[in-house]
């Protein structure tokens, strides 16, 4: 195999895009839920939620894995991997790629997929399996199933993929970052395509424990759709999701020369650290600003011109705040102009898949022209005065470009810059 470099950076677009998560187990029916505003958050039923005091999640429905697992590789994969390989499969039909790739494309595709917390069933249980019965009697699955990167290998045995690979923790900004190292990678001339995103299946006792242990969770058990509301006076506390999100990147050269349809192109990525708190972002989120600020220059583009942002957004008191500081600084005098979406107010939060499930949502509304509301939105935050949060009804606007921002606890926070593809 011959390797060449570019001159200068390549253009980027999306091929393709599979999802499943509490609102939807493909993309058009996750659209049409976001857009009719049709919460995902129920009852726990993965398990007895009874000892907690958060008792409600945003779980996938319906999931069946048989389409591209038999039923031994079920029993030996974490419900993680499952998600990653049925989105992969999607994202791979919608780019016209085929099952299994073969050389040279194999060679030049690779594979970015993260998880916060990776196979966090396999490992809790196969623990309390160890301590009641013995060490003998943990499974020879346990490594494999638990660990965070399996997804991204287990994807790449599955299509072929040859190229880098590799997966990203970097806790609720996985997703973000993981499809923003996938464009510097394409970008730079180290492959040609990537499968990129994020999943995560953390609905467990032990995670909802100790989430609420932090007392970062919703505890609106009576009424879980009403539960996860960013940026009304009334949050208190995130909802956890569980889902998955992958994107096919592509250089745009690539994606012409195969015929391939663009969705939208991928023109911005930027990354920072906050190195103030474990879980609280900095104050008025000077490090979401940084960020942004980053993305919109790799992008060339001015923050006047952004039309959309999607945002983190995870109904907390104070991480909904600091992002609204943030929309404000970023933005200026255009900070009205812009239509604010979070989507989190009916996926919960899927931790290291949000940034990826997200980032398939902020391709839609460039595409469809339509932004999802922000459910639950009643008594907005007084940060949010004189902004534009599509407040529980869809709106229908043009857009051209969009933001998509995620943070994650220990302060580290992506950005993301779309824009529509016009051909």
């Amino acid at each position: 195999m011959s390797w060449s470099w570019p001159e200068r950076p390549r253009r980027v677009v999306i091929t393709g895009m599979g999802t499943v998560n509490g609102v939807g187990n493909d993309v058009a029916s996750t659209w049409d839920g976001l857009l009719a505003g049709r919460s995902g958050v129920a009852r726990t039923t993965l398990f007895d939620p009874s000892r907690i005091t958060s008792r409600i999640a945003a779980e996938v429905k319906g999931f069946d894995p048989s389409d591209v697992l038999d039923r031994k590789e079920i029993r030996r994969t974490d419900r993680y991997i499952q998600l990653a390989l049925v989105c992969a499969r999607q994202a791979g039909a919608q780019a016209g790629l085929p099952a299994r790739l073969d050389e040279p494309a194999a060679g030049r595709t690779g594979v970015i997929i993260g998880s916060g917390l990776g196979g966090v069933a396999t490992l809790f249980d196969n623990v309390l399996l160890m301590g009641e019965r013995g060490p003998d009697r943990i499974s020879p699955f346990f490594i494999p199933m638990g660990i965070s990167n399996v997804a991204a290998g287990q994807v790449a045995m599955a299509t072929g993929a040859i190229g880098p690979n590799f997966a990203i923790v970097s806790a609720c900004a996985t997703g973000g970052h993981a499809l923003g190292e996938a464009w510097e990678t394409i970008r730079r001339g180290d492959a040609d395509m990537m499968f990129a995103g994020g999943v995560e299946a953390g609905i467990h006792e032990a995670t909802v424990g100790g989430f609420a242990s932090m007392k970062a969770l919703s505890t609106r058990n009576d009424a879980p759709e009403l539960a996860s509301r960013p940026f009304d006076k009334g949050r208190d506390g995130f909802v956890v999701g569980e889902g998955c999100g992958v994107l096919i990147l592509e250089a745009l050269e690539h994606a012409e020369a195969r015929g391939a349809t663009p969705l939208a192109e991928l023109v911005g990525y930027g990354a920072t650290a906050d190195a103030w708190h474990i879980t609280l972002p900095a104050p008025g989120g000077v490090g979401a600003v940084r960020a942004a600020r980053r993305a919109l220059e790799k992008a060339g583009i001015e923050p006047a011109e952004v039309d959309h942002v999607n945002a983190h957004a995870t109904s907390t008191p104070e991480g909904d705040k600091a992002e609204l500081q943030a929309i404000r600084t970023i933005f200026g005098d255009h900070a009205g102009s812009v239509a604010v979406t979070a989507n989190k107010s009916m996926l919960g939060h899927t931790l290291g898949a949000a940034g990826a499930i997200e980032a398939i949502a902020t391709v839609m509304a460039l595409r469809d022209g339509r932004v999802p509301p922000t459910i639950n939105l009643e008594d907005p935050d007084d940060n949010a005065v004189g902004l534009d949060l599509t407040p529980n009804t869809a709106s229908r606007r043009p857009m051209r470009v969009a933001l998509s921002n995620s943070f994650g606890f220990g302060g580290q926070n992506t950005a993301l810059v779309f824009r529509r593809w016009d051909g």
